[in-house]
């Protein structure tokens, strides 16, 4: 089937089986390696994307369901030169070690961010929970995210 989707700004057309998942579509099919494929199982957040202006778990999305979607990943955030203010903020407070769950805890925690009204540290690890980091114990995951809250 033909499925056509917007990712980062850029009409994309892809020609998948019915029931490619569109975390592959964004690794395979357009090179977007930046979301991330961790468990498998919908688990752990690593390939954390905003479909439709909405955090998801793009493993959990068919390529049906993706057709004239408004896809975002991590690489249409920022830039090296100009960092999403999560970004940034993930930088400042050491909000990372390895990396690799990185990409979908700023996706959730932009999520996060725009669409509460008052985020405190309880709601923060609450909105957080469907994304394991295996190398944090989150406090500057959650202290990144708190920084970006309190800016707006």
């Amino acid at each position: 089937m033909k499925v056509s989707l917007t990712v980062n700004g850029e009409l994309h057309e892809v020609d998948v089986a019915q029931n490619t998942l569109l975390v592959d579509i964004l690794r395979v099919h357009l090179g977007l390696t930046g979301t991330h494929v961790g468990c498998d199982t919908s688990q752990c957040g690593a390939c954390t994307v905003h479909f439709n202006g909405r955090a998801v778990k793009s493993c959990t999305v068919l390529a049906p369901q993706a057709q004239a979607a408004q896809v975002v990943t991590i690489e249409g955030i920022g830039t090296p030169e100009a960092l999403h203010p999560m970004q940034a903020a993930f930088r400042e407070c050491h909000a990372l070690q390895c990396g690799f769950c990185t990409p979908g805890m700023i996706m959730q925690g932009i999520d996060l961010v725009e669409n509460s009204t008052k985020l405190d540290n309880r709601s923060i690890r609450e909105g957080l929970e469907g994304n394991i980091c295996r190398c944090t114990g989150y406090h500057n995951i959650v202290r990144a995210i708190q920084v970006v809250a309190d800016t707006r």
